[in-house]
């Protein structure tokens, strides 16, 4: 299909706590759109506060998909998530209104609008058994060394999704680069946020969850059966808030490590973002630009 035959849509990216919820709203209520959430931790119902879910007041009447869509004791993973990103984009497609993809989880993002495939590859139990024996550093390490595209956009301490990615790595050399068209004729927007902001962001963004109820929120979660190795394995605020709980660190420790691993995660999702030669870059506050550009794709 020719590029000027395939749907428009809009992508916003950024590295976390860069305004990319914000904006995206900005631009449905501008060009008649809706929103379509690519962040891997806000499919789960209940996962609000540590997961920075837009609440209904922020989404001012613009309607939001892939919110809520499942069960935090299941995992819904990539390929979940293509299948119903797509069936969310020609929904919205078909009532005559502009998709808008925004949030964090850019594989998820890439797969989506069909750069990379999701293949079907099963468990391996016995390299399961090997890997299991190692570290999440060496986990880690072993993944940026077979496939660094791959890790420049994972949660380094999460030994599920590690051990997953080498399984695949193992299986068919590397997470793929996309043989297939893409999809979707797509206006793709980086936010380009100073360092000191983002990393005052990040830091005024923690004590507001913080007082929102954070912790009592992942209290609540393990109350309701969700154990804690599974929150732990939700990565960030859950996994430090899960910590905390069972007194394995102090309050402050716990802080500090949210903050720090934030940072870190927003340095390697900038790492995986500037590889992108298609994104168009905007400063931090030129939403007028931003939306200018987009009337002159559409």
């Amino acid at each position: 299909m020719s590029d000027k035959n395939k749907p428009k849509i809009v992508v916003i990216v950024g590295p976390t706590a860069s305004g990319k919820t914000s904006l995206s709203i900005e631009v449905a209520k501008q060009f008649n759109g809706e929103v379509i959430s690519a962040d891997s931790r806000q499919v789960y119902r209940g996962l609000d506060i540590g997961s920075g879910k837009v609440t209904e007041e922020e989404m001012d009447g613009v309607p939001h998909h892939l919110l809520d869509v499942a069960d935090p004791k299941d995992v819904y993973n990539v390929t979940d998530f293509v299948r119903d990103g797509r069936t969310a984009i020609a929904d919205i497609l078909a009532r005559g209104k502009l998709p808008i993809v925004a949030g964090g989880s850019f594989f998820y993002v890439d797969a989506l609008l069909g750069r990379v495939s999701t293949p079907e590859v099963p468990p391996n139990q016995e390299l399961r058994k090997t890997l299991e024996e190692k570290s999440t550093e060496e986990l880690f390490a072993l993944l940026e060394e077979q496939d660094p595209r791959r890790a420049a956009d994972i949660d380094k301490d999460n030994p599920v999704r590690l051990i997953r990615a080498l399984e695949i790595v193992e299986a068919i050399g590397s997470v793929p680069e996309s043989t297939q068209e893409e999809l979707y004729k797509a206006f793709i927007i980086g936010i380009d946020i100073e360092k000191e902001k983002l990393h005052e962001n990040i830091h005024t963004r923690l004590y507001t969850r913080l007082e929102e109820g954070m912790i009592e929120e992942v209290e609540h979660l393990h109350e309701n059966g969700l154990s804690y190795e599974r929150l732990e394995s939700l990565g960030l605020e859950y996994r430090y808030i899960a910590q905390f709980l069972q007194k394995k660190i102090g309050k402050e420790e716990m802080c500090e490590k949210i903050e720090s691993e934030s940072r870190k995660f927003a340095k390697r999702q900038m790492t995986w973002l500037k590889r992108d030669k298609s994104i168009r870059w905007f400063k931090k506050g030129e939403g007028n630009e931003v939306l200018t550009e987009i009337e002159k794709f559409l």
